[in-house]
């Protein structure tokens, strides 16, 4: 089909081909950033695979979803542009599209629930999109969308289920196999499947033989429910926001189907683990769905020991408050931060004694909270919780075993 000619992106399509994402290539070229891909020696040593890594959260909005919604905009007609684009997103898409949207002079309306955070409405509306809140879900959002869509004579841009925009999404693997030929295996987060089924087309296209995984998690396995079978229900609130997606597209099902080799859960666990150790290790700040591959390999070391594995960090918005939670959780769960629940007598000089065991172990105290009358314990008695941080666990173990030989009763309070 000519450029000029094009209707609405993907408009009556269901094909999707390397040539596609050749022409896309060379569409994007300059007006996205062509992101690094790195070796990773650490997350190398630590999984026992050699990683590779591509920024994709160093685009400008933070995420690859500025290619899809680009392509599919430069494939517009003049009429098209003219009238506007609209879609249904409150989160990468939304932004992606309302920035390039905007800089090439069309207007861009998102509809999104009216529970939608006010950051990411700001965000959207400070890279030029016109928000319009509707429904307390997204598929109230959704409808409303596409009945705006009619009334209004816009054009839908769908976050995944097209041609085009799993085209630009495309990109991203012609650029990862031209960087490191020699990789094994892509792994890649799956959502509604855009960006699997755009590295994969592209992928097999260019290295037959090449291995492709997906991802998603636990919580969301729309498409592995698809494509292995099984119920596929999803509900619950996962650190992977961005690929939790309850039904998957109809086009990405079929793609994904013929061209990956097989599709991996990942637990909020891993989860948390890997955009910790992505921030520790690499100084990047990703956001759940982004750190998916990594936290893939992190549960299954066996599959993917020894290969040249590439990873796409897909994405880099992710609430500050949160990504504090997840640091902090991932130091409870390496030992190195404690809370420690122990039983005194209410008496002078009772926690000064405790105070002498912790000093001489060197494990600094954060937060003492006394608990003296919601406990059956006597009057007499009282419950002390002492938060503290260790350098690791071994040193936190000999300081509760010093404890416990002193006669003091104890435990540990246990994360979730």
């Amino acid at each position: 089909m000519n450029e000029q000619s094009k209707i609405a992106p993907g408009a009556g399509r269901s094909d999707l081909t390397i040539d596609d994402i050749r022409a896309a290539c060379e569409r994007l070229r300059g007006a996205v950033v062509e992101t690094v891909m790195s070796h990773s020696k650490t997350l190398s040593n630590i999984t026992g695979a050699n990683i590779y890594l591509k920024f994709e959260n160093h685009q400008f909005t933070a995420s690859f979803k500025e290619r899809g919604a680009l392509n599919a905009l430069l494939l517009l007609s003049e009429e098209r542009r003219s009238k506007g684009v609209i879609a249904a997103s409150a989160g990468n898409h939304a932004q992606g599209l309302s920035y390039h949207a905007t800089r090439l002079g069309i207007p861009a309306t998102i509809v999104m629930p009216v529970t939608t955070p006010v950051v990411k409405v700001m965000q959207t509306e400070s890279v030029g999109g016109k928000v319009v809140l509707f429904g307390e879900k997204f598929d109230d959002a959704y409808a409303h969308a596409r009945e705006l869509e009619q009334e209004q004579g816009l054009t839908f841009v769908h976050p995944f289920d097209d041609p085009d925009v799993a085209a630009g999404q495309g990109t991203i693997g012609i650029e990862m196999l031209e960087a490191q030929p020699d990789l094994d295996t892509l792994v890649v987060p799956i959502g509604g499947g855009g960006l699997m089924s755009g590295i994969a087309t592209a992928a097999r296209a260019l290295k037959s033989d090449i291995e492709l995984i997906g991802v998603e998690a636990e919580l969301y396995p729309s498409m592995y429910g698809a494509v292995k079978g099984g119920s596929g229900e999803c509900a619950g609130d996962t650190l992977a926001e961005g690929i939790a997606v309850k039904e998957p597209g109809a086009l990405t099902r079929q793609w994904i189907s013929e061209l990956v080799d097989d599709i991996l859960l990942v637990s909020e666990a891993d989860l948390e683990r890997a955009v910790s150790l992505l921030l520790q290790i690499e100084k990047t700040v990703v956001e759940g769905a982004g750190a998916a591959g990594l936290a893939a390999v992190l549960a299954n070391p066996e599959k993917f020991s020894g290969k040249n594995v590439g990873l796409v960090l897909c994405g880099g918005n992710i609430d500050t408050r949160l990504l504090a939670n997840v640091l902090i959780r991932d130091l409870a769960r390496s030992g190195r931060l404690s809370r420690l629940r122990i039983t005194l007598q209410d008496r002078p000089g009772a926690l000064f004694k405790v105070m002498r065991t912790f000093d001489k172990h060197r494990v600094n105290i954060i937060e003492i909270y006394h608990q003296r009358i919601f406990t059956n314990l006597p009057a007499k008695g009282l419950i002390t919780d002492i938060e503290c941080e260790a350098r690791d666990k071994e040193q936190l173990d000999a300081l509760i075993e010093d404890l416990r030989s002193q006669g003091y009763a104890l435990h540990r309070v246990e994360m979730d």
